[in-house]
Order: structure tokens, then C-alpha cells, then sequence
């Protein structure tokens, strides 16, 4: 009996444990359901690496390898080449890439197993890469795209050089001149004098002197007036004859302003106030012909003046064409302008020459 309960309880024992409750609950099939689930996807991985080598090795001709296109690059590409249509693989694309110089070559990516099946075309630029360029290169190889910048930019900038521009003796003379009159509007004379002198051994100054020898005379200096209206250069400047021959007519020397102001008579329409002043010299000098001659051309000019037609009425008095003279005067005395001492002395003049 009590073999028969140890046969029992070695029995109840041996079924409780559990590697054999596995063997024989039918748990020992599990080994061979996972061969089976394993099969077909083993089958599906050589299905995909047929269709992948079928794919590269027909619908890629010469077996071309697929270009890489950097970040960089596309962004170049997508600034600067032709617009690409984006496209999805097996189907047909619905516009055409149209290059500007050279056709591009589409070539789309390699497919990876966790796509979706779409994938995007890209396009190469159509100027090849030049081996030889001095383009930098990055640190995993691929080369970096240089931006289009034009050649004049990149050269180097020279620093400006500012040229001086030498003035002309003309333009110095009237700086100067212009710094004379600031002088002598100050009471400077001697610092203009000296300023003066220092341009005038260099140059003539025409204008510089004419400022200061004006400036002499009407401070009643005649001799310091004539120190710069001397020499052959001043004789080319009517002005400066001008100048000199009040000058020595106010120091009393008529026949030398006289011989000052006939030397080169400059034409009237250009000059009136140099020919007034010979007009009225050659009538003090009794040359009344030739005093009368410019008056009338003076006239010529512009009849409106009757200090004028009183100049020319005194020279023609003093010939003693008196029928011209009354109608000089007459003529004088109905233009205005004259001042009052003048206009009475044109009324003495008639009323005595038409009195007989």
C-alpha cells in the first residue's frame, strides 16, 4: 500500500512540473510555428532584392551611379538653374524640364526599404565640377558650391588717390584779387601791397592790380596807383591804361595820359569809359576834332545819354559849327540825367548861340 501512494505521489509529482507539463500539455509546437512565420518574410526579402537588382540592372542603363547633391548645392540649384518639376516614381510627369543652355540629366535617388514607394527627382547642375578648381572642400568630401560673385568685386580696392587740380593764372588772379579787396575794405593797404607783389612775380595780374591801383587813386595816392600801371605787360590791358593815364592826369601830366590812351584805342561798344575819358581829354588838349569824332561814335552807340550830346556840342562850339552845337545842346536838353550846375550851362549855351 504504501508503494502503491509513493507510485501515486511520484506520479502527481512528475505531472505538476512544469517542463513536463510542457512537453506534454503540446506547448513543444511553438518552436515550429516561428519557422513558419519566418519563412515568407525570408521569401519577401529575396523578392524585394530580385526586383531591386532587376530595377538597377535594366531601368538604369550603364548601371550610373546615383550623383549625391549636397544642402548647399540644392539651394544653389534652386536659386540659379531651370525649374524642376518635382515628380513621383511610375508616374508620368506633368510638365517638362526645359533648361536655359543644356539639357539636365533626371536621375531619381536609390529606394530604401522604409520608403513609401515615392520618391523626388532631383537634377545635376549642368556645368561639370572642375577637378583642377580652387574651390574649398568639406571636411566629408563634397565640394562647396562658391556663390556667383562678380570678378570686379572681388578684386582688390585700390585706396582713392585725389588729384589736385593746378589752378590757372587766371584763376589765381582773381582769388587774389578778392583777398585785395578784403584788405583794403579792412584799411590794410600794406598787406595787400605785399600780397600783390607776391603774385606779381609770378604773373602779370591784371585784375589784382586794377583792384589796387583803383583803390590808390581814390585815396588820392596817384604815384603809389602808378607803380603797378608800369611796364610793357600792363600796355596789353585797356583797363590798366585807363587806370594809369588818371593817374598821371592827376598828377598833372595831360599829354602823358593823353599818349597813355591813344597808344591802342579799344573798340567802343566794349570800352565807353575809357573812350569818355579820351573824348574829354583830347577837348581839354583842344583837339576838338578828334574830341568831336569820339563823341559821335560814342552817340552812335547810345543816344540817350546827354552828358554825350554836351560833350559833343562844346567840341563842335570850339570848331565853330555853331548850327550843329545848338542842336547838340537842344538835344542835351531834353534827355534827362544832367545835373543841375550842366543843365544850366546847356541853357546859357543855347540861349547865347541862338541869341546870335
Amino acid at each position: 500500500m504504501s508503494l502503491l501512494n509513493d507510485a501515486l505521489r511520484a506520479a502527481e509529482q512528475r505531472q505538476n512540473r512544469p517542463d513536463v507539463a510542457s512537453v506534454y500539455t503540446g506547448q513543444a509546437q511553438v518552436p515550429q510555428r516561428r519557422q513558419r512565420w519566418w519563412l515568407p518574410v525570408l521569401l519577401l526579402l529575396i523578392v524585394m532584392c530580385a526586383a531591386a537588382a532587376f530595377y538597377y540592372g535594366f531601368l538604369i542603363p550603364g548601371n550610373a551611379e546615383v550623383p549625391t547633391v549636397s544642402d548647399n548645392e540644392h539651394r544653389e540649384y534652386v536659386a540659379e538653374a531651370p525649374v524642376v518639376t518635382e515628380s513621383v516614381a511610375g508616374a508620368a510627369p506633368e510638365q517638362t524640364v526645359e533648361p536655359a543652355k543644356e539639357e539636365l540629366t533626371v536621375v531619381p535617388p536609390e529606394p530604401s526599404p522604409a520608403s513609401d514607394g515615392n520618391a523626388q527627382v532631383f537634377s545635376e547642375s549642368p556645368v561639370p565640377a572642375d577637378k583642377n578648381s580652387a574651390d574649398p572642400v568639406k571636411a566629408d568630401g563634397s565640394e562647396q558650391v562658391r556663390e556667383n560673385v562678380p570678378a570686379s568685386s572681388m578684386a582688390p580696392v585700390a585706396n582713392p588717390v585725389v588729384k589736385q587740380v593746378r589752378e590757372t593764372p587766371e584763376t589765381v588772379d582773381l582769388r587774389v584779387s578778392r583777398q585785395l579787396m578784403t584788405l583794403l575794405d579792412a584799411g590794410d593797404s600794406g598787406a595787400a601791397e605785399q600780397l600783390l607783389l607776391q603774385v606779381a612775380e609770378e604773373q602779370t595780374a591784371p585784375v589784382s592790380r586794377e583792384v589796387f591801383a583803383r583803390a590808390m587813386l581814390v585815396q588820392e595816392m596817384p604815384d603809389r596807383a602808378l607803380r603797378w600801371l608800369s611796364g610793357d605787360g600792363v600796355q596789353g590791358y585797356p583797363s590798366l591804361r585807363l587806370l594809369r593815364a588818371r593817374a598821371l592826369l592827376s598828377a598833372g601830366d595831360l599829354g602823358g595820359a593823353l599818349a597813355t590812351l591813344l597808344k591802342s584805342v579799344p573798340p567802343v561798344k566794349t570800352h565807353i569809359e575809357y573812350r569818355v575819358t579820351l573824348a574829354t581829354l583830347l577837348q581839354q588838349d583842344g583837339q576838338s576834332i578828334e574830341s568831336a569824332r569820339h563823341w559821335s561814335a560814342l552817340i552812335t552807340v547810345d543816344d540817350s545819354r546827354a552828358a554825350w550830346w554836351v560833350g559833343l556840342a562844346i567840341a563842335l562850339e570850339s570848331r565853330g559849327e555853331l548850327g550843329g552845337a545848338i542842336r547838340a545842346y537842344g538835344q542835351a536838353a531834353q534827355l534827362p540825367g544832367l545835373s543841375p550846375s550842366l543843365a544850366e550851362y546847356v541853357r546859357e549855351r543855347l540861349n547865347k548861340l541862338q541869341a546870335g
